[in-house]
């Protein structure tokens, strides 16, 4: 018997199966964090499936452990427990509160310091004992082994292999420790992850998140994508810092720009009637689509608040994303299940591929 029938069996509301597509962003995920614990009280959506990268990795890991745990409300303590947990990381008087006409927190100038020898040196050379404290922490809040051998939501978590520059998707049955580090590997201040005898970078070099196995290898009917990083920048960045940042910025979304023109594509495709028989190619026609963004919410926050998981700014993110999550779902929440919220061709922007004059994607 399908899953989706018993609440309805029990007289409870019909489920609404939803797969979740979540972007990386250091400390910015704690917004993420906020979306997650209202869609996980709304009783009538069931997760099916789970892409993540770097930060969204961690909550998608973090939310999968929860379910064994006691359903979405374990989730929702999961992530409560993991993220306060990565407050503790953050070294006493490291950081420097809000003053006035600085609404956000900012690194001591000890610190700051500190991060501009990322520049100048490796962290082979930095770290040459490779500590990491997310290690510990993940090993404490998950237990890995248990994850891979029960059953629950598909989860895909996104790392780039650094000799070739490929993604690898991680599947539940492959996660361990290494996989959470290596999806959410700077290489600016971590060392490499090593996997199977290969080095792993962040996934958001690669995707981020990845969106094709969500359409490819789930029976998902909904596709809910929650974003971190803007479309739209803002100004022409002028000084070399505020250059390399905003190419680095451009590089992390590319691959996500890519994967969602290709599914407007598909789509495009799929609804001209090009194919015919049954799977995903059948399916891709009717899957419906949704964006929670967080550009309005995130936008004007200064790059290295991503590196600060302070807990009050991480409280204040959360309960950004909460509030946020609270607008969407009294807004476009009734349309998961029935049609699309999301208009690709408008996210994708000037250029993107036209809905009715499809062309084989590349």
């Amino acid at each position: 018997m399908r899953p989706g029938l018993w609440p309805w069996l029990r007289g409870g509301p019909a489920q609404r199966p939803v797969a979740l597509a979540l972007q990386g962003g250091g400390a910015h995920g704690a917004f993420t964090w906020g979306v997650l614990d209202e869609l996980l009280q709304q009783e009538d959506l069931r997760i099916d499936a789970l892409s993540g990268t770097s930060a969204g990795a961690m909550n998608a890991i973090v939310l999968a452990h929860g379910l064994l745990d006691g359903g979405p409300e374990g989730a929702r303590e999961a992530l409560w427990r993991f993220w306060h947990a990565v407050s503790e990381q953050m070294p006493a008087g490291a950081v420097r509160t809000p003053r006035d006409g600085d609404p956000w927190p900012t690194l001591h100038p000890a610190a700051q310091a500190m991060l501009q020898w990322t520049r100048l040196l490796s962290p082979y050379a930095l770290n040459p004992l490779n500590l990491n404290p997310l290690r510990q922490l993940l090993q404490s809040q998950v237990d890995f082994e248990r994850l891979r051998e029960t059953r629950g939501p598909q989860i895909f978590i996104a790392a780039t292999n650094a000799n070739t520059g490929q993604l690898r998707l991680f599947r539940r049955e492959e996660l361990t420790v290494e996989v959470g580090l290596a999806s959410a590997c700077l290489p600016m201040l971590m060392q490499a992850v090593e996997i199977d005898g290969q080095p792993y970078w962040d996934g958001g070099y690669a995707a981020n998140p990845a969106l094709l196995p969500l359409v490819c290898e789930t029976d998902a009917p909904d596709l809910l994508i929650l974003t971190l990083n803007p479309r739209v920048f803002g100004e022409l960045p002028r000084s070399q810092a505020q250059i390399q940042q905003r190419a680095l910025e451009i590089g992390f979304n590319a691959c996500f720009l890519h994967e969602l023109r290709w599914l407007q594509q598909l789509q495009a495709l799929a609804r001209q009637g090009a194919w015919r028989g049954w799977g995903w190619r059948r399916r891709v026609a009717s899957l419906r689509v949704h964006v929670i963004e967080a550009d309005d919410h995130l936008a004007g926050l200064p790059v290295h608040t991503k590196l600060i998981p302070h807990r009050p700014f991480l409280e204040q993110l959360r309960e950004r994303g909460s509030a946020h999550a609270q607008e969407w779902l009294a807004r476009q929440g009734h349309a998961i299940g029935q049609h699309s919220s999301a208009d690709l061709a408008a996210l994708l922007g000037a250029g993107a591929f036209p809905p009715d004059q499809g062309t084989a994607p590349a």
